[in-house]
């Protein structure tokens, strides 16, 4: 005999109110004093995490953005005094570091140079240096339009900053490492900062000091996103109660953080009355009880990372106690009325008919979350419910075992594992893209019509086959084009070598499948790889999302597969891949590109092995870099009898044929003073 859910759960709950009763009668008013603690412990810890996270990503990308300028001085790619490449890498970490507020440089001679950001609208450039007895400070002003900042003005000015008289500046001379200051003066007033400073020796002569700059208002702004309960509020405070930081969702670096928060003066009197008791340094959380106007308030002092700070937490205690005290009390009315009889048949009944079939159902909805849909298994119950119910899960993993072929199940599996959430958002990483299609897919479609369908097919399959055997993550499929990319959302330190692998893997497989085109021909690919810091997560909305990865190094891979139309080459890698992979493969450098709708060049190189497989580069490779050296340094005599010779080894060599050219064509008609030896694209 089976019974419907409802008699089972009648039981069920009777029994809990008898047990329950006797408990929550004797121990209701302690419980509520527990929960409130347990809330407020509870609460405190997320924020805490949450503001201990932010801090170390927010001083992580400082760190890393000294480093990676420091290493460009350090290594002599760019000379302290080069203005346009300094603003141009100074710009770049202002850019892509959300975070950090100025980059700055001073030299020993008193002059100063900086990029500034104005919030998230607006750029300045400054100089700072002596003019005709006068310190004069030179502006240029720039505005923040999507993907790109525009020139707006340019001024000039008295002022009467001096590099040299700063605290970081003076410390960064004298030391051999970077490490953090407190700075409140800028050129442009007092605006309360840290800062990551240290010193830039070039051939052991001490150029600087580069420091990177983030203003108090960035923490501030971070704290507005914060939910410290319904009416709570969270503050950073310095080692005498000094605010570093309040919440405050408009503070940016040309709008200060607002001092008129109304539990900011309970968060600082709670620091005065735990007195000598807390210490920041110890690293040992304190609870303070505080009452203020009639209101009690919960505060949490907890030590932060970084020396003398301090998060507070303030919760009035009204938030979660009152609730919990109307409650109980209610309940206890409620027990009062409701405790009739219960027995040892209610127990049976749940645990029986109830808990049992629901453990199972349970267990089989467990496989579906994890997608693994071949376990789902179906249970019979005496509750009709419960069998529907297992019969429903088990129809609903059949649909989705159908379903899975459009959707990328792999990757599903992995962002369940990993434990992120199917809701927008994402993160900066360093990752790399792979971007690969059919040469001369267009005019084969048309030829073939629906007959494309199963040599596309195919061709998909050897491609994601060997995508996802390297460790990537087929982003999408367009048309014959196939997107992908290594280092999320499993962490890979190898994500370059391992993208250069697949490629050549694909090239490899496409040649053993033999797949050929309306004419017998084989298929060509053409790939483009680019590595670089990119945005990563799922972009949407909260209707449909995609997990995928945004930014210019994704644009760039883009291109550098359509570049390979241009060259005659299959696999193009931009100059970051090959810096990653380094000599874990074989490559030659092509040229110097400026891709379609990018500002500046970059190096790029024809991918044409794995040195692991043991083979050496060809012989001509060599020729062509000696002769591509020789064309940068304008001797284009000299480069143009390298790429012939080139082309006597290897006659078929589109990119020595294209340079040749160039060379002879500059041999008649020699380029400017201004010439940078930069192919431009001219489409994408």
């Amino acid at each position: 005999m089976r019974i419907g859910i409802r008699l089972a759960i009648s039981g069920l709950v009777l029994t809990s109110i008898m047990v329950s009763a006797i408990g929550v009668h004797i121990l209701w008013w302690r419980t509520a004093e527990a929960n409130s603690h347990a809330l407020a412990d509870t609460i405190n810890g997320q924020i805490v995490s949450t503001v201990e996270k932010e801090l170390t990503t927010i001083t992580t990308e400082a760190r890393a953005a000294h480093t990676a300028i420091r290493t460009l001085f350090v290594q002599h790619v760019l000379e302290t005094r080069e203005a346009d490449k300094r603003e141009f890498v100074f710009l770049s970490q202002l850019q892509s570091q959300p975070n950090i507020s100025w980059v700055a440089f001073g030299w020993p001679d008193g002059a100063f140079f900086a990029a500034h950001k104005l919030g998230d609208l607006g750029l300045e450039m400054m100089e700072i240096a002596p003019v005709d007895g006068a310190i004069k400070r030179r502006i240029d002003q720039y505005g923040v339009v999507v993907g790109d900042i525009q020139f707006e003005k340019r001024r000039f000015e008295n002022t009467d900053y001096v590099v040299t008289d700063q605290e970081w500046y003076r410390s960064g001379m004298q030391t051999d490492e970077p490490r953090w200051f407190n700075v409140l003066l800028h050129p442009v007033g007092s605006r309360p900062s840290i800062a990551y400073a240290g010193p830039v020796d070039v051939y052991q002569k001490r150029q600087g000091v580069l420091a990177i700059i983030i203003e108090y208002t960035r923490f501030a702004q971070f704290l507005s996103h914060l939910s410290v309960g319904k009416s709570g509020a969270a503050f950073i405070l310095g080692r005498d109660g000094t605010t570093i930081a309040a919440p405050d969702p408009d503070a940016d670096e040309v709008n200060m953080q607002r001092s008129d928060q109304p539990l900011l003066p309970i968060a600082q009197g709670a620091m005065k009355q735990a007195g000598s008791s807390y210490e920041s340094d110890k690293k040992i959380a304190s609870q303070v009880r505080l009452v203020a106007a009639g209101n009690a308030y919960a505060v949490s002092l907890t030590p932060l990372a970084f020396p003398g700070w301090t998060l507070a937490t303030v919760i009035p205690e009204a938030e979660f106690l009152g609730p919990i005290e109307r409650t109980i009390r209610q309940l206890l009315i409620g027990l009062a009325i409701l405790i009739v009889a219960a027995g040892i048949v209610s127990a049976w009944l749940a645990r029986r008919v109830i808990a049992t079939p629901l453990i199972m159902v349970v267990d089989e909805v467990k496989h579906v979350a994890r997608f693994d849909l071949e376990k789902v298994r179906r249970h019979a119950s005496r509750l009709i419910e419960i069998e529907n119910l297992s019969n429903a899960i088990a129809d609903m993993a059949g649909g989705l075992a159908a379903f899975r072929k459009y959707i990328p199940a792999d990757l599903v599996k992995t962002l369940v594992s990993e434990g992120i959430e199917p809701s927008p958002g994402g993160s900066i990483q360093n990752l790399t893209v792979l971007f690969a299609d059919i040469a001369g897919f267009t005019g084969l479609s048309e030829r073939l019509g629906d007959q494309i369908i199963p040599l596309l097919s195919s061709y998909l399959d050897t491609m994601s086959r060997e995508v996802s055997s390297h460790g990537g993550t087929i982003d999408k499929f367009i048309g014959d084009a196939v997107m992908a990319f290594w280092g999320a959302p499993t962490a890979n330190a190898d994500h370059a070598i391992d993208a250069c692998r697949a490629a050549l893997a694909c090239q490899r497989a496409l040649r053993a499948s033999e797949l050929t085109d309306d004419s017998g021909r084989s298929l060509r690919v053409r790939i483009g790889i680019n590595s670089g810091d990119m945005l990563v997560g799922n972009i949407g909305s909260e209707f449909r999302l995609n997990y995928t990865v945004i930014g210019d190094a994704v644009n760039v891979a883009s291109r550098l597969e359509g570049a390979n139309k241009e060259y005659g080459t299959e696999i193009i890698i931009g100059e970051e891949t090959r810096r990653l992979a380094g000599d874990n493969i074989q490559v030659r450098e092509l040229d110097r590109l400026m891709v379609y709708g990018r500002a500046g060049g970059i190096s790029i190189y024809e991918l044409l092995d794995m040195a692991e497989r043991g083979a050496m580069p060809p012989a001509w490779v060599a020729l062509y870099e000696a002769g591509l050296a020789a064309y940068r340094t304008r001797n284009f005599a000299a480069a143009g009898s390298l790429f012939q010779q080139v082309l006597e080894a290897r006659p078929s060599d589109q990119p020595a044929r294209i340079v040749l050219g160039r060379c002879s064509q500059y041999l008649k008609s020699p380029p400017g003073e201004d010439w940078e030896a930069t192919n431009a694209m001219k489409a994408k």
